[in-house]
C-alpha cells in the first residue's frame, strides 16, 4: 500500500535538495515573470534565495520524497527564538493531497523541538492556495517584518510545546 510521500531532513547540497529547490525557484520565478523563467533567471533566484544555510544550527530543509523523487520541500531558518519558514513548495501533480501541510507541520515540529517560539514567513497574496493553507494552519497575517521586494503578505504563528504550554 502506498502511503504517500515520506518527509525527511536533507543536506541542502544533496542532489535531491538541489533538484527540488531549483524546481521551486523556477516555479516562483515563472509566476513572477508571467512566463517560463529562463535558466539565468533561476540561477539568479538561487543566489537571491539561498538554501545552503538550511542545516545544522542555522536551519533545516525538509523534503517530501515519493518513489525516490522529491515532490515537495519546506525549510526553516533559525533566528534566535524565531524561525523563518521558507521554500514551501509542492510539485503541481502532488498539490491538494496534504503534502504542503504535512511539510509545514514537520517544520513546526522541528522548530518546537529546538525551542523556537515563533514561526514567521513572507509570501505574495497572488499565491492564493498557499495563503489559504497558512491561514488554515493557524498563521495570522501581520505587519511587514521585511523589505523583500517580492513579498506583499507576512504571517506569524506562535508555537506551543507538546504539553500545550505557551
Amino acid at each position: 500500500m502506498h502511503d504517500g510521500p515520506r518527509i525527511r531532513a536533507v543536506d541542502p547540497a544533496s542532489p535531491l535538495a538541489v533538484a527540488i529547490v531549483r524546481t521551486y525557484l523556477e516555479d516562483v520565478a515563472s509566476r513572477w515573470y508571467g512566463r517560463p523563467a529562463t535558466v539565468d533567471e533561476v540561477d539568479r533566484a538561487l543566489v537571491e534565495e539561498p538554501a545552503a544555510d538550511l542545516h545544522g544550527d542555522s536551519g533545516v530543509l525538509l523534503v517530501a520524497v515519493d518513489d525516490d523523487r522529491a515532490v515537495g520541500c519546506a525549510g526553516a531558518r533559525f533566528l534566535g527564538d524565531v524561525a523563518e519558514l521558507t521554500k514551501v513548495f509542492t510539485l503541481p501533480g502532488h498539490r491538494g493531497h496534504g503534502t504542503g501541510r504535512a511539510l509545514v507541520a514537520a517544520v513546526e515540529r522541528v522548530c518546537r523541538d529546538r525551542g523556537t517560539t515563533t514561526i514567521r514567513l513572507d509570501t505574495r497574496a497572488e499565491l492564493v492556495e498557499a495563503c489559504a493553507m497558512y491561514e488554515r494552519a493557524g498563521y495570522e497575517q501581520v505587519a511587514a517584518f521585511s523589505d523583500d521586494p517580492y513579498s506583499d503578505r507576512w504571517y506569524r504563528k506562535t508555537l506551543v510545546d507538546t504539553a500545550g504550554n505557551d
